[in-house]
């Protein structure tokens, strides 16, 4: 009876900590470029009880199907949390500096600060950026995320733009284009895409941030993890912005499943005090 409560006990965390996933889901529901988490469950170590050895009842031996004894479990974790790459739905706003990105692979780069203050790549799917003044150059424009963070071209740079253009164009490649107000058009770089082939190893940072862990305690080099997307494979919507991928209704039944599981579970472990406590008065009396 106790082994039975405290399999409950440790399955009730970790439905908690699914229930948390799920909420995650729900509350980044309209989150720009938000990918869906799903946690899927895999069972702790079982222990195998035999009441009757193979040799001792050759009559029940006959015809059996089933092993001898029985197994308990210990309860079951979180096992892993996939990732749902799938594309989102595209929403047109006009805004040259929002981007889209078509291929369900690929990723912005951004920098942001890390240990030491020294900057680190971080991975994006959310597009809305913006530009604002350089304090160093009066006469060029930063491009930079919602929260401040420089946008990296393909050389692992911060992207700058001339002040005053007209109009900027962003091309399918990443290709950026400024339109001075006397028709010139003056190069500003191109974006660092990059396609990232195992997306299941993606830490999230919060702010619809992703990071890689250390790689080669993994036993892998960063070219089998992601690569960048050359010239001519770019999948860039400029005008537009990608939707979270989360599907409310099934997220919404999937919490309501989760809340069963959670209840039922915590009656079995009330069940099983009330059963301890027949036992125990049946012993006193």
């Amino acid at each position: 009876m106790k082994t039975q409560m405290m399999a409950t006990a440790v399955t009730l965390g970790q439905i908690q900590q699914q229930l948390a996933v799920s909420a995650d889901n729900l509350a980044n529901s309209d989150t720009v470029g938000y990918k869906n988490r799903e946690a899927t469950f895999r069972d702790l170590l079982v222990q195998q009880v035999n009441n009757i050895g193979a040799n001792e009842d050759a009559a029940d031996q006959t015809g059996r199907l089933t092993p001898n004894g029985i197994r308990t479990g210990s309860g079951s974790r979180i096992g892993d949390t996939q990732l749902d790459l799938s594309s989102g739905p595209l929403r047109e706003t006009g805004n040259p500096f929002d981007l889209a990105l078509t291929d369900d692979h690929h990723f912005f780069q951004i920098g942001v600060a890390g240990a030491g203050g020294q900057m680190t790549t971080a991975y994006t799917r959310d597009g809305a950026f913006q530009t604002l003044p350089d304090p160093q150059n009066p006469n060029r424009l930063r491009l930079l995320t919602k929260k401040g963070q420089p946008v990296l071209n393909e050389a692992g740079q911060p992207i700058f733009i001339p002040a005053g253009a007209s109009s900027v164009q962003i091309n399918r490649d990443g290709a950026i284009v400024a339109v001075m107000p006397n028709g010139q058009n003056i190069a500003a770089g191109r974006l660092g895409l990059v396609s990232i082939n195992r997306p299941q190893l993606l830490e999230n940072q919060g702010d619809n941030l992703y990071t890689l862990p250390n790689l080669a305690r993994l036993g892998l080099g960063v070219n089998q993890v992601l690569q960048p997307v050359p010239g001519n494979g770019g999948s860039i919507a400029q005008g537009k912005l990608e939707g979270s991928n989360v599907n409310l209704t099934e997220d919404i039944l999937h919490l309501i499943n989760l809340e069963h599981a959670y209840q039922l579970n915590a009656r079995s472990i009330t069940m099983s005090d009330q059963m301890a406590g027949l036992v125990n008065g049946l012993l006193r009396g």
